[in-house]
C-alpha cells in the first residue's frame, strides 16, 4: 500500500504479543542501486512514496484502543541511498540540481564512495509506521488539507496515478479520491521520521479502526534530527515488532507518542561541532523562509521575532559551510551529510527576538 484509507483491506492477522516480521520497500519503491546517478533521481516516480507494508489486523484491537508497538529488530538491506531532489527539502532554494549518495551497508555502518572519508554509524528505525485512519479522521484531514491548499499552503492532494492497492485508490478505485497521501505524519502516525524511535522504544498509536490496521516502511538505516535534504540513508529492511493493546486510551492519547529506556543515551555523539542559528535575514527580505539568506551577505541584517524556521535554516547553512571549509566536502555533500547525521536541536523559545537553534555533527564521522 502506498495510500491510507479505512477500506483497504488487512494482508495478515496477528495477536498481541506475537512477533511479527514485516519486509519493506525503500521509501521510493526505486530501483537505485550502487551504480544510480543524479539523472536517475529525476526520473524517479514520486507517486510511488512511500511503499508499505500492510495493514495487519491485531485481533482484540478496536477502535478507542491504543496499539503499543515495540521495535525489537532491524536487519538493513547492502544498499542503501540518499538523495536531493529538486523542489524538495529545507534548502530547496539553493539546492536545485539532483545528487544521490550510494551507501554500502551492513549492521555496524554505511559508507558511499560519493562521499569518501565519511562513515555513518547504523542506528535503523521505521521512517514510517501508524494504523489506518478511520472515515471520520479521513473526512476531517481531507477538509482541514483542502483549506491549508485555500490558503496557499503545500499540500498533497489525493492522487490515484501509481496508487497502491489499487481497487481502493488507484484511477478505478473505490475510494480514489479519500485516500491519503504517506508524505505528511497525521494522528494516525505515518511519515514520522523521528530518529529516537529506535530498537527498544515503544510507539503508542491511538486505533482509529479495529484490528487498529497496523503498516510499516520507509525504513531508515541512519538520519539526524531534521532530515533535512529530504532523504535518511533510505533502504529496504526487514523488521521485527511486537504489539499490546491498551484498552480504552485512545482518548488520552489522541496523537502518537513513544517511550523508551536508555536509547537517547545511545544516540548521544562522544565528539562533535555545532553551529547556532537565529532568526537574522537579510534587510528588506520577506516570505517564503527559503528565500530569506540568499543575500544575507550583502546587506545589513535585522531580526525576524521568534522565527525558529529561520534559525534552525541558520545554524543548518553554517553547519554546511564549515564542512565545505574544514573537511573539504562539496556543497552537496555536506547536505546530505547533514541530513544523515546532523541534529537540529532548540536551545530556547523564550529569549525574544531571538530564539537559538544548533546545528550538531559527530565528528566521529569523518576518516582519513
Amino acid at each position: 500500500m502506498n495510500r491510507m484509507h479505512p477500506a483497504i483491506k488487512p494482508v495478515s492477522r496477528a495477536n498481541p504479543g506475537q512477533h511479527i516480521v514485516f519486509e519493506t520497500r525503500d521509501a521510493f519503491d526505486s530501483d537505485f542501486n550502487l551504480g544510480s546517478k543524479p539523472e536517475d533521481v529525476s526520473a524517479a516516480d514520486l507517486n510511488l512514496v512511500h511503499p508499505l507494508t500492510g495493514p495487519v489486523f491485531i485481533e482484540g484491537a478496536q477502535r478507542g484502543d491504543v496499539l503499543a508497538v515495540t521495535l525489537l529488530d532491524v536487519q538493513p538491506d547492502d544498499y542503501g541511498y540518499t538523495v536531493i531532489v529538486p523542489g524538495f527539502g529545507f534548502l530547496r532554494d539553493r539546492f536545485t540540481k539532483p545528487f544521490i549518495a550510494n551507501w554500502k551497508l551492513n549492521r555496524k555502518e554505511a559508507v558511499s564512495d560519493q562521499i569518501p572519508g565519511v562513515v555513518i554509524p547504523f542506528n535503523g528505525f521505521m521512517g514510517t509506521v501508524g494504523v489506518l485512519p478511520g472515515q471520520p479522521e479521513v473526512a476531517t484531514i481531507l477538509t482541514r488539507e483542502a483549506t491549508l491548499q485555500s490558503a496557499g499552503g503545500v499540500v498533497l492532494t489525493p492522487q490515484p496515478l501509481g496508487a497502491l492497492p489499487s481497487d481502493v485508490c488507484g484511477q478505478n478505485g473505490s475510494s480514489k479520491n479519500e485516500c491519503l497521501r504517506t508524505i505528511p505524519p497525521r494522528e494516525n502516525g505515518g511519515n514520522m521520521d523521528i530518529k529516537q524511535m529506535v530498537v527498544g522504544t515503544t510507539l503508542l498509536l491511538p486505533c482509529f479502526v479495529d484490528g487498529c490496521g497496523l503498516f510499516v516502511g520507509d525504513v531508515h538505516f541512519a538520519q539526524g534530527d531534521g532530515e533535512v535534504s529530504g532523504t535518511a540513508i533510505e533502504m529496504g529492511a526487514t523488521v521485527t515488532l511486537v504489539t499490546e493493546i491498551r484498552k480504552a486510551q485512545a482518548a488520552k492519547v489522541k496523537v502518537p507518542h513513544f517511550e523508551g529506556g536508555d536509547q537517547l543515551i545511545r544516540l548521544a555523539p562522544t565528539e562533535f561541532y555545532a553551529t547556532t542559528g537565529f532568526p537574522l535575514k537579510a534587510k528588506g527580505q520577506i516570505p517564503p523562509y527559503h528565500t530569506y539568506l540568499d543575500s544575507q551577505k550583502i546587506g545589513p541584517l535585522e531580526n525576524l521575532s521568534e522565527d525558529l524556521m529561520l534559525a534552525a535554516r541558520n545554524a543548518l547553512i553554517e553547519l554546511i559551510d564549515w564542512m565545505v571549509g574544514e573537511r573539504g566536502l562539496t556543497p552537496e555533500q555536506a547536505y546530505v551529510v547533514a541530513s544523515v547525521a546532523a541534529d537540529l536541536r532548540i536551545g530556547n523559545v523564550v529569549d525574544v527576538p531571538n530564539y537559538a537553534v544548533s546545528a550538531i555533527l559527530p565528528t566521529t564521522i569523518f576518516r582519513k
